[in-house]
């Protein structure tokens, strides 16, 4: 099962992004911004409580395949998804 409990950077250059606990107004600029700070071959592990589909569609389209798109869990209350950014 995957976890968001470990705040650190892990050697695989996995990043957790807690989604749970920021604000929603502020939620969607502070994922496009970590995405954004991503160097290709770098993961951010997003964990929700709800699957984020229509943040999914906005990613799709600002991104589209220079972001890969993976889910770890997707159970109701806990969802896991891996962002990969590609190489270019």
């Amino acid at each position: 099962m995957s976890s968001c409990a470990n705040h650190h950077i892990v050697p695989d250059a996995i990043y957790p992004f807690d989604a749970r606990g920021i604000a929603k107004r502020f939620r969607h600029a502070a994922i496009f911004g970590a995405l954004d700070a991503l160097q290709p071959g770098e993961t951010m592990r997003f964990c929700n409580d709800h699957d984020p589909l229509p943040l999914l569609a906005q990613l799709q389209q600002r991104y589209g395949a220079a972001v890969a798109i993976e889910y770890q869990q997707r159970e109701p209350g806990a969802i896991v998804i891996d962002f990969a950014k590609v190489s270019a």
